[in-house]
């Protein structure tokens, strides 16, 4: 039996990324944030569009979508979802029929305080150990990066 020998290769550690990191965090800062809404019937997606509707009177879908950085079809099936739950209303625009407008209902608007309040309690579970100015610095790296890189997609995930 020969003796195949792997040639000498220097592999990084996967845990000096700082992607590895950020992935780990945001993995429990969004998985503790998803359990906490269970009780509400609202995903951690559909939460992202209620609050980026909570502002609004009515929105399209497609503002909508390109606030979040979705496709229409993406925020189509969310919206689906919401107005089966009965937190969403949506209806053909008088002027145009192929766009639709689409607002919170009043149970709807009554829920985001609620679910800001889990979004707040989560992050204070997870950044308590940093000092306010800390998070200070946290956020303005990642708001550096994401003006760098050009992202706009919300993370709904």
């Amino acid at each position: 039996m020969k003796n195949s020998r792997v040639p000498d290769l220097t592999v990084s550690d996967l845990k000096k990324h700082v992607g590895f990191w950020l992935r780990f965090v945001s993995n429990h800062v969004s998985h503790a944030f998803a359990r906490k809404l269970l009780a509400s019937g609202v995903t951690a997606a559909e939460w992202v569009v209620m609050r980026e509707m909570f502002d609004d009177e009515e929105i399209s879908s497609g503002v909508l979508a390109e606030r979040i950085g979705m496709t229409r079809g993406g925020v189509s099936k969310l919206v689906d979802r919401l107005v089966t739950k009965k937190l969403v209303t949506r209806w053909d625009r008088s002027d145009d029929r192929r766009f639709q407008s689409i607002a919170l209902t009043g149970a709807g608007r009554r829920l985001i305080p609620q679910l800001a309040e889990l979004a707040d309690q989560n992050d204070e579970e997870f950044f308590h150990p940093l000092s306010s100015g800390e998070r200070t610095a946290l956020i303005a790296t990642m708001k550096k990066l994401v003006q760098a890189h050009g992202l706009q997609t919300l993370p709904t995930e």
